[in-house]
Parts: C-alpha cells; sequence; structure tokens
C-alpha cells in the first residue's frame, strides 16, 4: 500500500469541512472554554442527546487540571463531585474525609474521553470574540482562529465567522469573556467584577450556586461565574467547577426544552 501527500492532505479537508458543515455551524449548545466546568457541561449535555460543541482557545483543552497546585500534577476533589469522576473512570484515592485526590493527567484524559464518547465536538485554537445578539437573545457565537489574534493589526485582515446555537455557555474562567462582552452591549448586565480572595469553602458552594441564565440564551458557569460576581476563588480544587458544569448543562437543557415547546405552541 502507498500513500501520497495528496491523500492526506484532501482527507484532513474533506473530513474537517464536512464536519463542521454537518455539526458545528448549527448546533443546540456551545460551550466556550474546555477547562472543568466547560468539559463536565459539555459532556453532560452531549449525553442529553443535544448536539455540543466544546470551544477552546488554547491548543490544548484541560484549563488548569494538567498541573493541579504550584505546578504539582495532583488534583483535588471533594464530595459530592467524586461521583462524576467515577463516572468516567478516573480512579480517585480517599485523602479525607470527603476529600479526594487523583493524578492530573488521568483526570483530564479521562474526561476528554468521556465528551468525545457522548459526542462533544471539540473546537481547539478557536478564539470567541463577539456573541451574536438578536431579539433580545444569544443565539450564537463569533469565532477565529486563536493565532490569527495574534498577528500585527496591520497583517491581520481575516473577518471572524459565526455559528449558531440555541444555548450558549460562558466557562471562559477568570475572563467570564462572554459576558463581559455582553455588558459593553446590555446596560443591565453588570461588568464582571473579578474573583475575590480565595476561600475554599465558600467559593465551591457559591460556584455551583451561581451558575445561572445570566442572559436569554446565555449560561455563566464555574469560574467565570465567581469572576462575574466577585466571589472568592477557591484554588486547585475542581469540585465546585465540576459541578458548576452539571448545573450548566441542566440549564441548557430546561431552555432547550422552553424552546422547542414554543415552536410547537407557534406551529400548532
Amino acid at each position: 500500500m502507498t500513500t501520497s501527500e495528496i491523500q492526506v492532505t484532501k482527507t484532513i479537508l474533506r473530513e474537517f469541512f464536512e464536519d463542521f458543515m454537518e455539526n458545528i455551524i448549527e448546533s443546540d449548545v456551545v460551550v466556550v472554554g474546555a477547562g472543568p466546568c466547560g468539559i463536565a457541561a459539555a459532556t453532560y449535555a452531549a449525553e442529553e442527546g443535544h448536539k455540543t460543541i466544546l470551544i477552546e482557545r488554547n491548543f490544548h483543552a484541560g484549563g488548569g487540571m494538567w498541573q493541579g497546585g504550584f505546578l504539582m500534577p495532583k488534583n483535588i476533589i471533594r464530595e459530592p463531585a467524586n461521583i462524576l469522576l467515577e463516572e468516567w473512570g478516573v480512579r480517585l484515592k480517599k485523602a479525607e474525609d470527603g476529600l479526594y485526590v487523583c493524578d492530573s493527567f488521568e483526570m483530564v484524559s479521562k474526561m476528554l474521553a468521556a465528551a468525545s464518547s457522548a459526542g462533544v465536538k471539540l473546537l481547539n485554537s478557536v478564539h470567541v470574540e463577539d456573541i451574536i445578539l438578536k431579539n433580545d437573545r444569544v443565539e450564537g457565537v463569533v469565532i477565529q482562529w486563536f493565532p490569527a489574534t495574534k498577528m500585527p493589526l496591520d497583517m491581520n485582515f481575516a473577518d471572524p465567522i459565526a455559528i449558531k446555537t440555541k444555548v450558549v455557555i460562558d466557562a471562559t474562567g477568570h475572563g467570564s469573556v462572554l459576558v463581559s462582552r455582553l455588558a459593553e452591549q446590555r446596560p443591565e448586565i453588570k461588568k464582571p467584577v473579578g474573583c475575590g480572595s480565595m476561600w475554599v469553602d465558600r467559593a465551591e458552594q457559591e460556584t455551583v450556586e451561581l451558575t445561572h441564565e445570566i442572559y436569554p440564551g446565555l449560561i455563566v458557569a464555574g469560574m467565570a461565574a465567581t469572576s462575574t460576581y466577585g466571589a472568592p476563588r477557591m484554588g486547585p480544587i475542581f469540585s465546585g467547577m465540576l459541578l458548576g458544569g452539571k448545573k450548566a448543562a441542566e440549564f441548557a437543557h430546561e431552555k432547550i426544552s422552553e424552546i422547542t415547546e414554543e415552536k410547537v405552541r407557534i406551529k400548532d
């Protein structure tokens, strides 16, 4: 068997653009940010049968999970978030009452494997620079290749493109990127203030509590929610972010069901 360079090129181009046209341009859920919260949100949304896109601006997905705390590759989880990781096959060691530890690379790789198995489509090296805002509702996102955003302005002539969706989840972490952009256009939305100082116990609770639909079609989750409202940071423990992602997916499922029911009523 022989393989030519052109065969390789054609296959990459064909498969990428077919996948993009069929599965990415229009979806049910777009999750922006592939850290612990974003991966969890995307996985649970896809498991509900929703066409789900996970967008990450970096070359790699996983956010801060890869290096745990202080560049030491051990991740801390507290109950009940351990149940989520156990469902995805992550091996956990009980460290203290209610606290578990795992190897960071195993946590990231098995979470990504679960997302892929659920049907999530990952767009890495892609930057979300804006939202589609119509009729007082977020209806999609505007994307650009992240490396292109690093080019000097006089060399970057590439306009972005848009993808349409029913629900967007802002899981961009400390930056609260989509909420920040929305606040520039809607005065009733306050600009994110950034997260407060570390307070692990309170942060783990409030990260989940603050995850909600902040504007029709836009759910803020995980550290993005924490930073939006100035809640404390939690440091190298990932339970609140995982549970916040699960909660965001539940909200997304509810909103999609409402949209579907509304379309049925209009049709009738």
